[in-house]
């Protein structure tokens, strides 16, 4: 078993948190161009991209 850490830990949990924030990107209702800015954000400063994506980011439709 390797011993991964917690900066291991934490950078699992970021990746997952980022690819779950690109499926929803992908997947929301917004143009194109708005996509493409939000997930070139989130892979290029993958914790605050996905912070502020989370915040600031297009909502769906969905209540």
């Amino acid at each position: 078993m390797p011993n991964f850490g917690v900066n291991g830990l934490w950078g699992l949990l970021v990746l997952a948190g980022d690819v779950w924030a690109i499926v929803n990107i992908a997947q929301s209702p917004a143009s194109n161009e708005k996509k493409a800015l939000w997930i070139v954000l989130v892979v290029v400063l993958p914790l605050v991209g996905l912070i502020l994506w989370y915040f600031l980011g297009p909502r769906g439709g969905k209540a």
